[in-house]
């Protein structure tokens, strides 16, 4: 079956257009500029070789116990991303921390990755 996408109001405030998505054309646009590129905000090849590497190395399938995103104990699929934990990159960074040591991270499975930026990171999915 075949989910329908329903047209709704673009979520910038005042803005007029519609879409099927949380933003319009224009202000996805804009939120992809303003974000900046994943070498732009720390993700560059120093950050594959010293941490993400590592991290996927040390845990190979999910190690997520968030009840949130459905199970208690480890998830166990397949990890594909290393997630910053338990603080996220910037509050390491802020912290005087290498955001770069492989002890801040934990390898995540893609939906469990998701969930977590979605509900943790301010400016996430939902916010």
């Amino acid at each position: 079956m075949v989910k329908s996408l329903r047209w709704r109001v673009c979520s910038e405030p005042r803005c007029p257009e519609y879409t099927q998505h949380g933003k319009c054309d224009q202000h996805r646009r804009e939120a992809e500029q303003r974000r900046g590129t994943a070498r732009q905000r720390g993700y560059g090849t120093e950050h594959e070789e010293l941490f993400r590497n590592p991290v996927l190395q040390r845990d190979p399938t999910c190690v997520c116990t968030e009840q949130a995103h459905g199970h208690g104990s480890p998830c166990g699929q397949l990890s594909r991303h290393a997630d910053h934990h338990p603080q996220d990159r910037r509050a390491l960074v802020q912290a005087g921390l290498n955001p770069n040591d492989p002890r801040y991270g934990r390898g995540l499975c893609g939906p469990c990755h998701s969930s977590h930026t979605a509900a943790e990171q301010p400016g996430g999915w939902h916010r």
